[in-house]
């Protein structure tokens, strides 16, 4: 009461935090158990899934073994048929049995009484193991009356195939035993004999028992009369029944589970022991004619032991928790007015900080080595902000065997120049998506950024189109540092020669210029931002561009070239601070030229009625090539959809052209090369096809290129002399 009253004269800041004690506390409550209830849930369908998962195991493997006793007797019941004549013959047929399968411990063929009346009354040849070897006996005896025997009666009552109930065989195997016996009819039709195999159950309890699925689980198969068959417990074995056992249980589910398994069926249910503890049940009954039946037996206290466990200690962390929790809103209510200004200031600048450089994270790659699989290519790059975010960027991609690539750096600093940073890497990737030309994506990127550029930020920045088949860079430049290529030699190296064009987003309508270069193998290109070349030290000394040239003498591989760059840099600087963003990114061409091992060229007239020479060279490429016939006709799909493209686009109607293909081959992969004198055409301009959309919603056109990258590793176009050429390879 006391307390009551304490609380009600108490201030707005006591009464509220109170109140966020007490949600927490019910919040915490609720959620725990929740979470409590769907892990027993949770536990409990796996245990179900287990379970039933064991069941199937041992039935099958029960099963494995009892058909393959089933079929052996059947396979062999022909021989006894036809050896009825020979009495004697029948040693030999049941000790083949024995001999050919080692499951079966005993194999017996008794006949009618007085069947064969000079062997008397009970004639039952009989073979048997004894150790590592199979002896003989004749079963039959006034002591052992198998007529009245349920392997016998059985199945000549029923004329079909019988297990018998399981029994010790005293005068014949003296083991426990089942027998799989069928009935042997003479050439008139009526049963003379039976013919039997005798399986142990020794390995019935090894295979029942073995794995059980939780420590103390366990599992027991009973007969069709409710015998136990195998349990862990020997003593029970054969001699007692299911209902013997259970018989003074208080449960009454126990009798009715009693029921369902003699009767063949599948189910499960949860009982309690004398103890009280309760167990959950699982059974099934076994495929085939024994008519036996299944369960498996789980302890719940073991089976949720680990949950209550860790939901009695979450309990008690739980009230620590919410101790600790109390005297943090105590303390935090003290200072809360002298701290939020300053926390809501800090939170707002951490947001911001932290959603630009997440953005800048995500939007640059992270891999690598970018691209393992291939032989004539390797990047590094690196990228240290002097701040929490910065403002360069660098970005580059495979597309139909040419490498895209840029390095920008944005004017400014912070969150904005990291936006600016991450819009131009945008549009770099979804323009250059579509279009080949450096200079017309530097136009188009140009543009997008001066508009509405309020802010008067502009970015400069260097695009690359590196034909990877030929070597040849195509590339266009606004503002930005000149690339280095350093050469095979690490010696003879120097700047790659650039047009003098504005930075993009200064001025809208700017024509950038578009340049060409020969990349020779094992050339790598340097690229920089100007955070390298003007990186101080202590004395306001700067990096300058000779030491970048002394650096890049050292190493010739893009990773090693760029470490090496960032020790440099920061051995100069020292202990000064980071001015600006450092960005680097090295691409190596490794294109290495195999030898090569087929070639052949055809030249065609660009008309439709060409296309069955195109086939028959098609075909003798890939005939040379070893190719099945799939693959030869996949071949012959891509080449021709190449080809009418250039028939119907390269050359206007009515011009006379012609269209030459050559196919060579090195030890990796076969390569077409398509060359013809017409007009300008890029087949690999135009835009994937998305196959998800239907007819009516997809453009016109497409389809055909589409096709060619299905069916072909890489598709590459280039404009070179007046000639389009477009190569296809498809890797060996």
């Amino acid at each position: 009461m006391n307390l009551l009253k304490k609380i009600r004269g108490s201030s707005l800041k006591t009464k509220s935090s109170i109140a966020i004690i007490a949600t927490s506390a019910l919040l915490i409550e609720a959620t725990s158990i929740v979470q409590y209830w769907y892990a027993q849930n949770r536990i409990r369908e796996e245990m179900r899934q287990r379970a039933e998962s064991e069941l199937r195991a041992k039935n099958l493997e029960i099963h494995n073994v009892i058909s393959s006793v089933e079929v052996a007797v059947n396979n062999m019941s022909w021989a006894v048929e036809r050896g009825l004549g020979l009495p004697d013959s029948m040693y030999a047929i049941t000790t083949k049995l024995l001999e050919d399968n080692d499951i079966i411990v005993g194999s017996a063929v008794a006949f009618e009484p007085n069947y064969f009346k000079e062997k008397g009354r009970q004639f039952s040849p009989y073979s048997y193991r004894h150790g590592d070897s199979i002896r003989t006996k004749q079963l039959g005896t006034d002591q052992y009356d198998y007529h009245t025997m349920e392997w016998y009666t059985a199945p000549m009552a029923s004329g079909s195939g019988h297990w018998s109930e399981p029994y010790f065989d005293k005068g014949g195997g003296d083991i426990m035993m089942s027998t799989y016996s069928v009935p042997i009819r003479d050439k008139q039709g009526r049963k003379v004999a039976v013919f039997t195999a005798d399986v142990s159950l020794d390995w019935l309890s090894v295979v029942t028992n073995a794995r059980p699925i939780y420590p103390s689980s366990y599992n027991f198969l009973i007969s069709q009369t409710g015998r136990v068959i195998a349990c862990p417990v020997e003593s029970l074995l054969i001699n007692t029944t299911i209902q013997q056992i259970t018989a003074g249980m208080e449960d009454t589910t126990i009798r009715k589970i009693n029921e369902e398994m003699m009767a063949g069926r599948d189910g499960h249910a949860v009982v309690y022991n004398q103890d009280g503890d309760k167990n959950y049940v699982f059974y099934a009954h076994m495929d085939g004619k024994t008519g036996w039946s299944m369960a498996v037996v789980c302890s719940d206290n073991e089976i949720f032991y680990s949950l209550r466990r860790m939901g009695f200690n979450l309990l008690i962390l739980m009230l620590v928790g919410m101790a600790l929790l109390a005297y943090i809103i105590y303390r935090a209510a003290k200072s809360a007015t002298r701290l939020s200004q300053v926390r809501a200031e800090k939170e707002r600048i951490a947001s911001e900080l932290h959603i630009a450089s997440e953005i800048q994270k995500s939007m640059l790659p992270k891999i690598f080595p970018p691209y393992p699989e291939r032989d004539d290519v390797d990047i590094h790059a690196s990228l240290v902000p002097a701040k929490e975010v910065g403002g360069d960027l660098y970005d580059f991609y495979i597309r139909d065997e040419k490498l895209f690539f840029c390095i920008g750096d944005v004017s400014g600093k912070g969150v904005p120049a990291s936006l600016v940073m991450a819009v131009t890497r945008s549009l770099f990737r979804t323009i250059s998506a579509h279009e080949a030309q450096p200079d017309r994506i530097m136009t188009t990127i140009n543009e997008s950024m001066a508009d509405n550029n309020e802010a008067n930020m502009f970015v400069t920045l260097f695009i690359g189109a590196l034909d990877l088949p030929t070597g040849r860079l195509r590339y266009c430049n606004a503002g930005h540092d000149a690339p280095i290529l350093v050469r095979a030699d690490g010696q003879d190296n120097g700047l790659l020669p650039v047009d003098a064009n504005l930075p993009v987003g200064v001025m809208g309508g700017w024509k950038f210029t578009s340049q060409e270069a020969l990349i020779d193998p094992h050339t790598t290109i340097f690229l920089y931002t100007d955070g390298l070349t003007e990186a101080e030290d202590a004395h306001h000394a700067q990096f300058g561009q000779e030491r970048i040239m002394n650096a890049l003498k050292t190493t010739l591989m893009p990773k090693p070239m760029i470490e090496q760059m960032t020790l440099t840099v920061h051995q100069f600087v020292s202990n000064a601070e980071q001015s600006d963003d450092l960005t680097m990114l090295a691409i190596r061409y490794t294109k290495e030229h195999l030898d090569v091992r087929m070639q052949r060229s055809i030249t065609l007239p660009n008309e439709i009625d060409a296309l069955p020479r195109l086939h028959d060279f098609v075909d003798e490429v890939c005939e040379r090539m070893g190719f099945d016939a799939s693959t030869t006709m996949q071949m012959n799909l891509a080449i021709e959809e190449a080809v009418v493209n250039v028939i119907n686009y390269a050359y206007p109607p009515e011009t006379s052209g012609t269209i030459n293909i050559e196919a060579q081959a090195n030890d990796l992969r076969l390569k077409f090369t398509i060359t013809d004198n017409g007009k300008a055409f890029d087949p690999t301009a135009k835009e994937e096809v998305d196959t998800t959309l239907s007819v009516e919603e997809r453009p016109i056109g497409g389809l055909g290129i589409h096709l060619v990258r299905q069916l072909m590793d890489t598709i590459n176009y280039e404009r070179l002399e007046g000639k389009n050429i477009l190569t296809l390879r498809k890797r060996l």
